[in-house]
């Protein structure tokens, strides 16, 4: 197949959505499919191709105000036309949008009005912004940015693809109408326990490490805190690997509590790989993930993880043991785990296996293979669409709109002019 992914931004990992996108672009290319891409790269990426996939290399898009913001979270919003658009998804076989942002919403009408199936991605929560202005624990503004999303972007689109059920779970309660398919985004094989030997100034500490944008919903700060509490603070080293607007209050927070310093540093996936393979224990103590591949990736390497409990994080599915739990937000929760395999070595040891097996189960490779099963069923749907003449739209507006893309996008013969309309008011099968 022709597979077109429209991301935003492509070829610097510095965010986790970045990340998977690109590994599921490389997993499609082993699989023998062509892969397309519409997104903004950063200038020091020369040419048009990324490994074998192909660029519509976009301009970047300026958001007053929150532009800083937007950056010290490693994203990058892209930009570019209709007519380029149209000319580059054209011969796709399908069209899989990743973000619920203007760059999409574009791609997504264009290749609606030139009669392309599209599928959708839904990895961006909505706490992850309301938590970096610092809203997210007002309920109603995280239900008016589900709202937004779903008028915006995935009321447009029937086949939908979520990490983790606990996605899922949460659109279905906003009310999404989509024919959803909890798949999780998978890691690769890279991530594996190695032999590998604790480096020689960390001989004596008992190394913790998180991996993670530094951002509020993340909650590094707990982990902070139960060391800075604990008895053991004095052999505890804590190492954060990652970038975000956090890093200054977590240094300063850091040099009150901590008694040896911190080390807060983003690293490529070999540094990494070697890390979780040496470090004694992993913390995620998130309050908001969509799944936490960082999270799978340690345990793969064999670090035993304690992870938040919070009702907002697929994260808390993956404890395989009571003492990998603790209550969320609640930093003295965190330290009486932390205290515990510190205490108790030869449990966490017995733990590790159980988790290296564990971590098999996401397989990159099985997760890609079922994400194009989603995509071959919705254009199983389109093509049954165009034997009956019929157009999916979610109202008789969005056909106007439409008009009016293809008019910009050069489309002479826009698929949108088909006469019989169905649209989502109706019960479709999928939510009979």
């Amino acid at each position: 197949m022709v597979i077109t992914m429209v991301i935003d931004l492509y070829g610097d990992k510095n965010n986790g959505t970045t990340v998977t996108g690109m590994r599921t672009c490389e997993r499609l290319l082993a699989l023998g499919h062509e892969v397309r891409v519409i997104a903004y790269m950063p200038d020091h990426i020369q040419g048009n191709e990324v490994n074998g996939v192909k660029v519509l290399r976009c301009k970047k898009a300026i958001v007053p105000i929150f532009e800083g913001l937007i950056e010290s979270e490693g994203f990058t919003f892209g930009k570019t036309t209709e007519k380029e658009i149209a000319d580059f998804i054209k011969g796709s076989d399908v069209v899989h949008i990743m973000f619920p942002f203007p760059l999409e919403a574009k791609c997504r009408k264009v290749a609606k009005a030139m009669g392309i199936p599209i599928t959708g991605a839904y990895h961006l929560q909505p706490e992850n912004i309301t938590y970096a202005i610092h809203l997210g624990k007002i309920p109603p503004v995280n239900s008016l940015l589900y709202h937004w999303f779903k008028r915006w972007m995935y009321r447009h689109i029937r086949t939908i693809h979520t990490p983790s059920e606990t996605m899922k779970q949460e659109m279905l309660a906003h009310h999404y109408k989509g024919d959803i398919h909890a798949i999780s985004n998978g890691v690769s094989q890279f991530m594996h326990p190695i032999e590998v030997s604790k480096p020689e100034k960390y001989k004596d500490k008992y190394v913790i490490v998180m991996v993670g944008r530094l951002a509020y919903e993340k909650r590094q700060d707990l982990i902070i805190k139960a060391i800075g509490h604990s008895k053991y603070n004095d052999k505890i080293q804590l190492i954060l690997c990652g970038q975000g607007p956090e890093k200054a209050h977590y240094e300063k927070l850091s040099k009150k509590l901590l008694k040896n310093p911190i080390q807060i540093k983003f690293v490529k996936q070999p540094e990494l790989r070697e890390i979780l393979n040496w470090c004694d224990l992993y913390v995620h103590a998130s309050d908001i993930e969509s799944e936490a591949i960082a999270c799978i990736e340690a345990f793969a390497c064999g670090a035993v993880p304690v992870i938040s409990d919070s009702p907002y994080t697929a994260t808390r599915h993956f404890s395989l043991d009571e003492h990998c739990l603790f209550r969320h937000g609640k930093y003295k929760s965190l330290r009486q785990e932390i205290e515990f395999f510190i205490e108790h070595p030869e449990y966490k040891e017995s733990l590790k296996p159980k988790y290296v097996e564990y971590s098999k189960t996401f397989d990159v490779k099985d997760k890609v293979e079922d994400l194009v099963e989603v995509m071959k069923l919705e254009i199983a749907r389109d093509q049954e669409d165009k034997k009956l003449n019929r157009t999916y739209y979610s109202s008789m507006r969005e056909r106007r709109r439409l008009r009016k893309v293809a008019r910009k996008a050069g489309i002479t013969h826009p698929y949108i002019y088909k006469k019989d309309v169905y649209h989502s008011k109706e019960k479709q099968s999928w939510e009979k």
